[in-house]
């Protein structure tokens, strides 16, 4: 009986032990060191929105879907889908490096502020892939930090920051945003 609760007491400490081993194991495996100081890729962007008004539908490159509800001053309730071209400079006539396809809406009756959802479709000779953006957007604020969720082809699984500031803004009918995208996971 002494010989049979000693080789319980064993496998259960062997059990223990192996199971501690495989979870320091998968630990360490999964714990990955990110230094935010350094991305490990970095690139600027300029988002070019055209907004549709009702005459210039060749050129729109967003159109609001849902008009806001009459609740409050600050569009709340207002649901718009864009398809943007994305440029290396502030020329909305230059060359688009990736187009970001997606919507926003505003989500807050007291001042303007949207939430955001993207994916930035790259298919050039520089890069070919998607990065996907989703968080909140307080138009307000000069810069806005917003989460990359994931990626595919050159920036598949990639996860970081992109940092909006908006360069120039004419009232409704046209606004560009500098992207200032950092990648700290990249594979």
């Amino acid at each position: 009986m002494a010989n049979q609760t000693s080789k319980q007491i064993f496998k259960t400490l062997l059990s223990f032990f192996l199971f501690v081993l495989l979870l320091s194991d998968t630990v360490s495996s999964v714990r990955k060191s990110i230094n935010l100081k350094k991305p490990c890729k970095r690139f600027v962007l300029h988002f070019h929105n055209i907004a549709y008004d009702g005459d210039n539908a060749d050129n729109a490159t967003s159109a609001t879907i849902v008009n806001p509800l009459g609740l409050g001053d600050f569009s709340f309730g207002k649901f718009v889908i864009y398809d943007n071209p994305l440029t290396m400079d502030e020329n909305y006539l230059s060359e688009p490096v990736a187009r970001a396809q997606g919507f926003f809406f505003y989500n807050k009756k007291t001042t303007y502020n949207s939430w955001f959802a993207s994916t930035l479709i790259f298919n050039s000779t520089q890069h070919k892939g998607t990065l996907t953006l989703i968080d909140a957007n307080p138009f307000m604020e000069p810069t806005r930090d917003l989460s990359i969720v994931g990626g595919t082809g050159d920036f598949i699984m990639s996860r970081g920051v992109v940092t909006f500031t908006t360069d120039f803004f004419e009232g409704s009918k046209y606004f560009r945003i500098k992207m200032d995208i950092k990648l700290y996971e990249c594979y």
